[in-house]
C-alpha cells in the first residue's frame, strides 16, 4: 500500500496524509485531473464514486456522489480555489443534500495537496484543514481517517495500468 502516514494533529487541526507512488508525478497528477480516473479511486471501495462535474480550475467546482453497498447515495463537492498542474491542488470539500445543494448543516474541510518528485517516483501529500475542533471529531467518527487510507490505496492499481 502506498500510504506511508497519516497523521491527526488536534492542535493545528489538520489530518495529513502522505503516500509514495512508483509512477511520475505526471501520471499521479491524471488520477485528479481526468474526472474518470478520480472516480476509480475517490471513496472507498465499497462507496464507489461518480464524477457529475469536474472543472478543475480556480473557481471551478467538482461534484460527486458515492453509492453505498445498498444503493444509497451519499453526495459531496468541491470548490477549487487553486490550481498548479501537475503539482499542487487546494479546494474545500464538503457534504451535499439529495439534489446535489452544499449541506449548511454538515462541516467543510480545506484540503491542499502537493506532488512532488521523490527517488524517481512521487510523494503525495494531502492536508486537509479543519474549522474546529467539533467538525474534526465529527469527520472523524463518521470515519474519514478509514475512508481517506482506503480510498488513496486505490490508487496504486491505476498507476500501474
Amino acid at each position: 500500500m502506498s500510504v506511508t502516514s497519516l497523521d491527526k494533529d488536534v492542535d493545528n487541526l489538520t489530518l495529513t496524509l502522505i503516500a509514495d507512488f512508483a509512477a511520475p508525478v505526471e501520471k499521479v497528477w491524471q488520477l485528479w485531473a481526468d474526472p474518470r480516473q478520480l472516480e476509480r479511486w475517490w471513496g472507498p471501495p465499497t462507496f464507489p464514486a461518480t464524477v457529475e462535474r469536474h472543472e478543475l480550475t480556480p473557481g471551478g467546482d467538482v461534484t460527486y456522489f458515492m453509492t453505498g453497498p445498498e444503493g444509497e447515495k451519499h453526495r459531496g463537492w468541491w470548490r477549487v480555489t487553486s490550481v498548479d498542474a501537475p503539482t499542487s491542488l487546494e479546494f474545500t470539500d464538503g457534504f451535499a443534500d439529495q439534489d446535489g445543494a452544499p449541506s449548511a448543516d454538515m462541516p467543510t474541510t480545506t484540503t491542499r495537496v502537493r506532488l512532488t518528485e521523490r527517488d524517481g517516483g512521487t510523494r503525495m501529500e494531502m492536508r486537509s484543514v479543519f474549522d474546529s475542533l467539533e467538525q474534526m471529531e465529527q469527520l472523524t467518527k463518521m470515519g474519514m481517517e478509514e475512508g481517506l487510507r482506503e480510498a488513496v490505496g486505490q490508487m496504486d492499481a491505476l498507476l500501474v495500468a
